[in-house]
C-alpha cells in the first residue's frame, strides 16, 4: 500500500485490468474518456476571493466541445472553498455593518474586520453556488452536469467504491458530465496554514490524489491537470535554468528538484507528479499543463487532446534518440565548434558530401524505389510531388557539383570583415560575419533539398535542424548518414540534425529559445501555415510564386516561345515557374499571339483567360478564378493589358513578389519594367526558371525569399549570415569624448583586409 497525501493507493487497481496509455502525444486525440483535474489556482481569481469566472466559462467551453464530439468527460474540481469564502465575507460585512451602523448611530462607518474564517463553513457555503455556476454553463450548450461529493473514506469501503463506480458509469451513458469534488464539509480539519489569506485550508493535495484515483478506477484514457505552472520543469519555475519537462518517464524523479506548492492549496508540484505516475502505472496518460496563462488558457485543453505540446505529457515509453530540444541544444553546440573551424576545413566537409553521393549512389536510389514505391501504393502523392520525390544519377550528379560550387565560394564566408572604421587613437571598430545560430529547415517531397541545405549550414557554420516529410523518409536518412560521415572528419558531426519523432512542426515552430531562423521548403500552404504558426522566430520563405511574363509590343517573335516555354513546361510544379502571361493588348490576333497559343496547346497547356481577355473573345477558355494562382501544372493564365505601365501595376496588385519576366527588344520599356517591378528577382529576355540559387552561381539555395528584410532572391551563403560588431581599444572610455574631454572622435573608414582570391 502507499500513501500519497492521506488517500491510501493500492499498487494494482483492483477495479481495472492493467491497461496501456498512449505513447505519444499524438495518440491523444483518439482518448475517448477523459478526466480534467482544476486546481484551486485555476478555479479561484488572483486575490483568492471568488472564482475566476471568465477562465471557468472558457474551461466549461472546451469540455463541452469535447463531450460533443462523443467523448465522456469528468471533471474534478476545486473552488468550493473560495467560492463561500467570498459568500461569507460578503455577509459578515453586511451584517456587520448593519449593527455598527445601529450601535453608533452614524452613517460613517469604520473598518471592519473580517475574522477568520473556518475551510469547512466556507466549503458548506461554497458547494451549493459553485456547482450551479457550472450547471448555468454547461446548459449554454445544451449539456447536463451532475455534482457528486465524496471523501477519502469513500475509498476505503469496497461497497461505496462499486457504488461510486455504478453512478459514474450511468451519469457517462446517459450523456452527463460528472463534476467531482472532496466533500470538504465533512473531512477532518486540517493542519492551519497560511496558504489562502484568512482561510485553514483544505489540502489540495486530495484533489490530485481524487482525480488520479478516479482516472484509473474508471478506466479513464486521459488525465488532464490543470494548474498555474506550465508543466513540470527540471528545476523550480522562475529559476535561471529552468527548463520545461516535454515528457516525463517513470524514474526521471530523480533529476527533478521540487519547488513551492501552489499560491493556493497544498497540492505541489511534486504532488501533482506522484498522482500523475500512479495513474499512468494504471494504464492512464496525463498530461499537466497551465489553466491560468490567458493567451492559452481559451484552448489549453483541446490542444492537449490533439496532440499538440503542451504542458508536459507523462509517458512510460522513452525514445531511443534525443528529444528535439536536446537535438536543437545538439546542433547549436555543433554549429559554434563548426563555425570555429578553419575555411578550409569546412569545405574540405563539403567536398567529402560531395563524393559520398556519387560513391553512395547505389544506396541513395536503393533507399529512394523505396519511398516511391510507398508513395504510389498509398497513391498519397500527385504526379508533381512524386517527381520532387523521385533522385536519379544526373540529379545526383548535379547535387554534388553543386555541392562543389558551395565548397570553393564558402572559403571566406565567415569571419570576413565588411567594415573598418578608426573610431580614435587606437580605437578600431570591425564589422565581420558571423553565423545566425540554429537554422530549422522544413522541406517537403524534396530529398535533394537536404544535401543543399545542409552544405549551406556547414558553409556559414550554423547549426542545422531538418525535417523532411515522412514521403522520404528512407531517402532522408541515408542523405542525413551520409552527412553525419562528412562532418566527422573535423569531429562535428552534431551540427546537423534529422528530427525523427513525432514532432508536428506546429511544435517545432514554437521553439523560439532553441531556434533562430525557420526555412520552410514546400507547398504554398505548407508556407503559409508555418508563417502563422512560428511564434517569436523569423521565417524566411515566399508563400506564392505567382510568376509573371510580360510579353511586350516591341518583342522578338523568335525569343517569345522559346522563353514562354521554358518558363511553363520545363517544370511546372517549381515555384519560379510562369502563372500568369500578360500580352499586350495590340499582339491581339498577330500572327505572334496565334504562335504563343498554338505552343501552349502543344505543350498541353490548361488556358485560363483573365476578365478583359475573355472580354476580347468570342468562344473565351474558362474564365479565371483569381488572378493570384499558383497553379503548379500545366496551366497559366492569360491577361492583355494596355501598357507596360498596366503591366507593372499588375504584378504588384496580384503577384507575390518573386520572379517577373519582360519580353522586348526595346532597351527603354525593359530599364522601365526593371527599374519599377518591386519582386525579388526581375529577368529581360529570360526564362523565370533563372530564379534559382545553382542557376545563379550560389552552388545551392536553401530557398527563395520575397521578404525585405535580411535576404531576398535565391538565399546562399551569404543568406545565412549575420554580422557583429568588434571594437579594440586601450582603456578608452566615453567620458573622454565629453566636451571638456582629451580625446576626439575621428570616424576614418579604414581600408578592408584582402579577400582570398581562391
Amino acid at each position: 500500500v502507499r500513501c500519497w497525501s492521506n488517500i491510501p493507493f493500492i499498487t494494482v487497481p483492483l477495479s481495472r485490468a492493467h491497461g496501456k496509455s498512449f505513447a505519444h502525444r499524438s495518440e491523444l486525440k483518439h482518448a475517448k474518456r477523459i478526466v480534467v483535474k482544476l486546481g484551486s489556482a485555476v478555479v479561484t481569481r488572483g486575490d483568492e476571493c471568488g472564482l475566476a469566472l471568465g477562465r471557468l466559462a472558457s474551461i466549461v467551453e472546451q469540455v463541452s466541445m469535447l463531450q460533443n464530439q462523443g467523448r465522456e468527460m469528468m471533471i474534478v474540481t476545486s473552488g468550493a472553498v473560495a467560492f463561500g469564502k467570498q459568500r461569507l465575507r460578503h455577509e459578515i460585512l453586511l451584517s456587520q455593518s448593519v449593527r455598527q451602523a445601529l450601535h453608533s448611530g452614524q452613517s460613517q462607518l469604520k473598518d471592519v474586520a473580517i475574522p477568520v474564517l473556518e475551510a469547512r463553513a466556507c466549503a458548506a457555503a461554497g458547494q451549493s453556488g459553485l456547482m450551479a455556476l457550472y450547471e448555468a454553463m454547461f446548459t449554454q450548450y445544451s449539456i447536463c452536469a451532475a455534482q457528486i461529493l465524496v471523501t477519502n473514506l469513500d475509498f476505503h469501503d469496497e461497497q461505496k467504491r462499486r457504488n461510486l463506480n455504478g453512478t459514474l458509469h450511468e451519469l457517462l451513458r446517459m450523456n452527463i458530465v460528472p463534476i467531482i469534488n472532496t466533500n470538504d464539509a465533512v473531512v477532518p480539519p486540517p493542519e492551519p496554514n497560511s496558504d489562502l489569506q484568512g482561510v485553514n485550508v483544505i489540502s489540495v493535495k486530495d484533489n490530485d490524489s481524487l482525480a488520479a484515483r478516479l482516472a484509473v478506477e474508471m478506466k479513464t484514457d486521459l488525465l488532464i491537470v490543470l494548474s498555474d505552472v506550465e508543466g513540470l520543469f527540471d528545476s523550480p519555475p522562475g529559476s535561471d535554468d529552468a527548463k520545461l519537462i516535454d515528457i516525463f518517464y517513470p524514474g526521471d524523479q530523480q533529476s527533478v528538484t521540487f519547488g513551492t506548492k501552489s499560491r493556493v492549496g497544498m497540492g505541489g508540484m511534486e504532488a501533482k507528479v506522484k498522482a500523475a505516475l500512479w495513474a499512468l502505472q494504471g494504464g492512464t496518460s496525463v498530461v499537466i499543463a497551465n489553466g491560468t496563462h490567458p493567451k492559452i488558457s481559451g484552448h489549453v485543453i483541446t490542444d492537449i487532446v490533439e496532440g499538440k505540446k503542451v504542458g508536459t505529457f507523462f509517458s512510460e515509453v522513452k525514445p531511443a534518440g534525443p528529444t528535439v530540444e536536446q537535438q536543437a541544444e545538439m546542433a547549436r553546440a555543433g554549429g559554434r565548434t563548426l563555425a570555429a573551424l578553419q575555411p578550409e576545413q569546412r569545405a574540405e566537409v563539403i567536398y567529402r558530401l560531395a563524393d559520398l553521393l556519387t560513391d553512395q549512389r547505389e544506396e541513395i536510389l536503393l533507399a529512394n524505389k523505396k519511398d516511391l514505391e510507398e508513395a504510389e501504393n498509398k497513391g498519397r502523392l500527385a504526379l508533381p510531388l512524386l517527381k520532387r520525390l523521385s533522385l536519379s544519377t544526373s540529379k545526383l550528379n548535379s547535387l554534388a557539383i553543386g555541392l562543389r560550387q558551395i565548397a570553393a565560394s564558402s572559403q571566406d564566408s565567415v569571419g570576413r570583415v565588411i567594415r573598418r572604421t578608426r573610431i580614435a587613437k587606437d580605437l578600431d571598430l570591425e564589422q565581420v560575419t558571423v553565423p545566425i545560430g540554429v537554422l530549422l529547415v522544413i522541406f517537403e517531397s524534396r530529398p535533394d533539398c537536404l544535401p543543399q541545405v545542409s552544405a549551406l549550414a556547414i558553409a556559414s557554420g550554423n547549426g542545422l535542424l531538418l525535417k523532411g516529410g515522412k514521403e522520404a523518409a528512407h531517402s532522408n536518412q541515408i542523405l542525413h548518414h551520409l552527412t553525419q560521415e562528412a562532418l566527422s572528419i573535423h569531429g562535428v558531426r552534431d551540427a546537423v540534425q534529422l528530427v525523427n519523432t513525432r514532432e508536428e512542426v506546429e511544435d517545432l515552430c514554437r521553439l523560439d529559445k532553441l531556434i533562430d531562423l525557420i526555412i520552410p521548403r514546400g507547398s504554398s500552404q505548407l508556407v503559409r501555415n508555418i508563417q502563422k504558426a512560428a511564434k517569436g522566430i523569423p521565417v524566411m520563405g515566399h508563400s506564392e510564386g505567382i510568376c509573371h511574363v510580360y510579353v511586350d509590343t516591341d518583342a522578338s517573335v523568335e525569343k517569345v516561345t522559346r522563353i514562354i516555354r521554358d518558363s511553363k513546361c520545363e517544370y511546372p510544379a517549381a515555384c519560379n515557374a510562369l502563372e500568369t502571361l500578360l500580352i499586350h493588348r495590340d499582339l491581339l490576333r498577330t500572327p505572334l499571339f496565334d504562335q504563343i497559343i498554338d505552343m501552349l496547346r502543344v505543350e498541353q497547356v490548361k488556358i485560363h483567360a483573365g476578365p478583359r481577355f475573355a472580354s476580347y473573345l468570342t468562344f473565351s477558355p474558362s474564365e479565371v478564378k483569381s488572378l493570384r494562382t499558383e497553379y503548379g501544372d500545366l496551366e497559366c493564365c492569360i491577361e492583355v493589358v494596355d501598357s507596360v505601365q498596366e503591366a507593372v501595376e499588375h504584378i504588384h496588385k496580384y503577384g507575390s513578389s518573386h520572379t517577373d519576366v519582360i519580353i522586348t527588344e526595346n532597351e527603354q520599356t525593359a530599364e522601365f519594367f526593371l527599374q519599377h517591378v518591386d519582386s525579388a528577382c526581375v529577368f529581360w529576355n529570360a526564362s523565370t526558371r533563372f530564379s534559382d540559387g545553382y542557376r545563379f552561381g550560389l552552388g545551392a539555395e536553401v530557398g527563395i525569399s520575397t521578404s525585405r528584410i535580411h535576404a531576398r532572391g535565391p538565399v546562399g551563403i551569404e543568406g545565412l549570415l549575420t554580422t557583429k560588431w568588434l571594437l579594440r581599444g586601450d582603456s578608452h572610455v566615453v567620458s573622454d569624448f565629453s566636451e571638456h574631454g582629451s580625446m576626439k572622435y575621428l570616424h576614418e573608414s579604414l581600408p578592408l583586409p584582402q579577400r582570398n582570391a581562391n
